[in-house]
């Protein structure tokens, strides 16, 4: 029997998968108050009646940390990659801070002819996808996929950059630095791989066997793989993301796709611009979900009066380097979520005006009554949602409602 720790979308479709096998399985979460069957014979049960004698393996959904008692507790832990994946798949990984659903999403549009899909981290379960056969695999990666995987590494693998991020996942960034590089010491010499310059010293980068792209920004990064920016329809931060996408699929196939890009569209929640009914514009960038993103789409906004809307669950991240560049703007900031207290003390300590207001429909209705047509209103929270919300996606969703409900 297998143990599946954590019972969210991942380890839900590697139940059926493993049902489908004739495998019988106990899950266990920490949501669970009781132990139950289902007519399949799996059981579920509450993480604390957790006994790894019983279980020949068991598989973490990737959000479950290091630290907590399940992990702890396990002999013999393998990670949804090592269990499904086979190095005969080809397979293109895309991981990061900022950027790397964006990356996979141009990469899916651009190989999807060739029998590209993509999923992990950006939606689609690893069993799920097994499914789909897919002719190329394109994985968006998390850091917690990555610390938990052993064997298997992709033919290509997009880092792009890092910033601190999951810190109370990770305990501290040079783990979290560590996780990310870590499929390099497993590739071979086939492999390629694309990171930030600024990794280029360390030793798991030094030992790297396969061929190493290393970039300092976008002008770089297309010099060095070959492309004129001219020709790719995108502005920083997205122009980035395209680069690695066109640098992966050309290290992957020898195929430059810049024409099939042309017709790519940026999702939704990523710095997306719409009017209320009165035609002032506000930004929903609910994707913002650290520092460092709420930094990029600022600096669009750089010479307008910006009222911005931060909070959530910054996950222990400094925030510091963010108040460091809101200095050099006309900003006003309305805190919402758990950590709204910490952003006051920060917008005191910076002298920057700073309002209060722990909810997002308060912080709707404080800038409608200041908003112009001069000014713009941006919702990048640097902090991720689920203090208040469902998801990243469900906090763009009710911005943009409290917003049209505004008369």
């Amino acid at each position: 029997m297998i143990a599946l720790f954590g019972f969210g979308k991942t380890n839900q479709a590697l139940l059926e998968l493993l049902n489908a096998n004739s495998q019988k399985c106990g899950v266990f979460d920490d949501a669970f108050t009781e132990m139950r069957y289902d007519e399949r014979g799996n059981f579920f049960a509450p993480s604390a009646e957790y006994c790894n004698q019983d279980f020949k393996l068991q598989i973490p959904t990737p959000a479950i940390p290091p630290h907590h008692c399940l992990i702890k507790n396990a002999t013999h832990i393998v990670s949804e990659y090592d269990y499904i994946l086979s190095q005969n798949d080809l397979q293109i990984w895309i991981s990061g801070t900022n950027g790397k659903t964006t990356t996979t999403e141009m990469l899916e549009w651009i190989l999807k002819d060739l029998g590209g899909i993509a999923g992990g981290n950006i939606g689609i379960p690893l069993a799920t996808l097994k499914q789909q056969k897919p002719k190329i695999w394109i994985l968006e990666t998390s850091s917690f996929s990555l610390h938990y995987t052993k064997k298997v590494y992709p033919k290509v693998y997009l880092l792009l950059p890092l910033s601190q991020d999951h810190l109370s996942w990770h305990k501290d960034y040079k783990s979290y630095v560590e996780a990310k590089l870590s499929p390099l010491q497993r590739m071979d010499s086939s492999c390629s791989a694309i990171i930030s310059q600024e990794f280029a010293n360390m030793q798991s980068v030094k030992r790297f066997q396969g061929k190493l792209l290393t970039y300092s920004n976008s002008q770089d990064l297309a010099k060095l793989c070959g492309f004129d920016i001219r020709n790719i329809p995108f502005s920083e931060p997205f122009l980035l993301d395209a680069l690695m996408a066109l640098s992966g699929a050309k290290l992957l196939l020898n195929q430059d796709f810049t024409q099939k890009l042309q017709s790519y569209k940026i999702g939704l929640h990523k710095i997306e611009e719409f009017q209320d009914k009165k035609g002032r514009v506000w930004v929903d960038d609910s994707k913002g979900t650290n520092a460092d993103a709420t930094i990029w789409a600022l600096r669009k906004y750089k010479n307008q009066k910006i009222f911005l809307i931060l909070g959530g669950d910054d996950k222990e991240a400094d925030l510091t380097p963010l108040f460091e560049e809101l200095k050099q703007y006309d900003v006003e900031i309305f805190g919402i979520g758990s950590n709204a207290q910490k952003l006051a003390r920060l917008s005191e300590e910076y002298a920057l005006p700073y309002s209060l207001c722990e909810f997002l429909s308060k912080a709707v209705e404080e800038i409608h009554k200041k908003h112009t047509k001069q000014s713009v209103a941006l919702l990048s929270p640097a902090a991720a949602s689920l203090d208040q919300f469902k998801s990243y996606k469900h906090r763009g969703e009710e911005f943009k409602q409290n917003v049209l409900n505004l008369s």
